[in-house]
């Protein structure tokens, strides 16, 4: 008897719509982070907090470590070696301001977009979290 496998193109391809995919997404939401989330917070960070229309009033100071920690991000994403921190670290960050929307700004409806950006994020780093492993391997040298 002999055994039916798969061919291994059939692998091959899937493997490759899987990364197409993953950096696609990657870039998009890392332009999204650097221009349009990121950015304007460290461009304009009066106009926005002067702008600000929710309940809850964030320091400066705060608005700023964000607008960087989002651009970083965002970055992060889009430079191999670094894909699966960055996408770890927007993760959690994107699951801190769901939180802030549904709790602290009391709008739980706000929270669905970054609840879906938090589990993106955790999929893209999962799938690139061979990465972490190649990022320790050229920081150890």
């Amino acid at each position: 008897m002999t055994a039916i496998t798969a061919p291994a193109q059939t692998v091959t391809t899937s493997a490759k719509i899987r990364n197409r995919v993953l950096w696609t997404l990657q870039i998009v939401l890392g332009l999204f982070f650097v221009i349009a989330s990121g950015g304007p917070k460290l461009v304009i960070p009066q106009t926005l907090m002067a702008n600000e229309s929710a309940p809850v009033a964030i320091p400066l100071a705060l608005l700023v470590f964000i607008g960087v920690a989002e651009v970083a991000g965002g970055i992060g994403l889009m430079v191999p070696k670094l894909s699966a921190l960055a996408a770890g670290g927007l993760s959690v960050l994107t699951l801190l301001a769901a939180g802030t929307q549904a709790f602290l700004a009391d709008m739980p409806g706000m929270a669905i977009f970054p609840l879906v950006l938090s589990a993106i994020f955790a999929w893209i780093a999962y799938e690139r979290r061979d990465s972490i492993a190649a990022l320790r391997a050229t920081l150890s040298r």
